[in-house]
């Protein structure tokens, strides 16, 4: 008997040690998978906890006839979306509204600063503006819809195991993942400044030159492949290159993950999840 299988019996005897060593393997994925749908590390932590409890009490209904991840996520991705519901979905310009809630906010502004110069993981990174920009458009999207790109593009689930974790047919969750991708390649590229000159968020340039004023912003664009090779591909592609480049990057464990939570704060206060300040 491999060990995955000792530990999983034991689990089902009771064992919690046995389950948390089990959850462990996926543990980190599926804290990432919340904080993208939530946009809050707190919620993000307290439903990675409340899935990890209600797993544990549930486990001896798992058959195994899905994977025990896939299950787990499918606990989660209930959880989220109970959530999710309570609140309104985002607007493609919460960035701009953040911006001016942020720069009539003296409070915000030294939160900012304070964060960029002295936090190790304060440092700003164009592709983790991209990233963050990925989580704000994508709560833009039905809940279902959001869940089922995050969990096909992302993290690699098949459409199988989706329709698992998220209790629709295999035609619903294509359908899902059809319109989640078109929305984002169409609101991406009508609003990211790095893609479209006109785009109306300039957010990464204000960025930049906030928290690096030394620094060339034209050479921190070219850190980020797609960029380079932007008149190279159509939007279909770029967009795969944006999933590709945030596949790579754990939200909360990149070296701007404070930063980018701080910053995600403040959108969540322009759609009134929290209050300003």
């Amino acid at each position: 008997m491999d060990r995955y299988q000792q530990n999983l019996d034991k689990a089902k005897a009771g064992d919690i040690h046995a389950f948390q060593s089990l959850f462990a393997d996926f543990q980190d994925q599926l804290k990432s998978f919340l904080f993208r749908l939530l946009a809050s590390r707190a919620d993000a932590e307290d439903l990675a906890h409340d899935t990890f409890i209600r797993a544990f009490d549930k486990l001896a209904s798992f058959r195994g006839d899905a994977s025990l991840k896939t299950w787990v996520f499918q606990i989660a991705a209930n959880l989220a979306h109970n959530l999710l519901q309570k609140r309104k979905r985002w607007t493609p310009d919460v960035s701009q509204l953040a911006k001016d809630i942020v720069l009539s906010t003296p409070d915000l502004i030294s939160r900012l600063e304070h964060t960029t110069h002295t936090s190790s993981f304060g440092k700003y990174e164009i592709k983790e503006h991209i990233d963050t920009c990925f989580t704000c458009i994508g709560k833009n999207l039905p809940i279902e819809n959001q869940m089922a790109l995050l969990l096909k593009d992302v993290y690699d689930f098949s459409v199988k195991e989706i329709m698992r974790i998220l209790s629709k047919s295999e035609g619903q969750v294509k359908y899902f993942l059809q319109k989640a991708r078109a929305s984002m390649t169409e609101i991406f590229d009508n609003r990211c400044a790095l893609v479209n000159k006109n785009g109306i968020c300039h957010q990464c340039s204000e960025l930049n030159g906030w928290f690096n004023p030394k620094q060339n912003q034209q050479e921190a664009k070219m850190k980020i492949r797609f960029v380079r090779e932007l008149e190279q591909h159509d939007k279909q592609k770029l967009f795969q290159m944006r999933t590709d480049l945030i596949k790579a990057l754990d939200p909360l464990r990149s070296d701007g993950n404070e930063l980018q939570s701080v910053l995600l704060d403040c959108n969540r206060m322009a759609m009134g999840e929290i209050e300003v300040g």
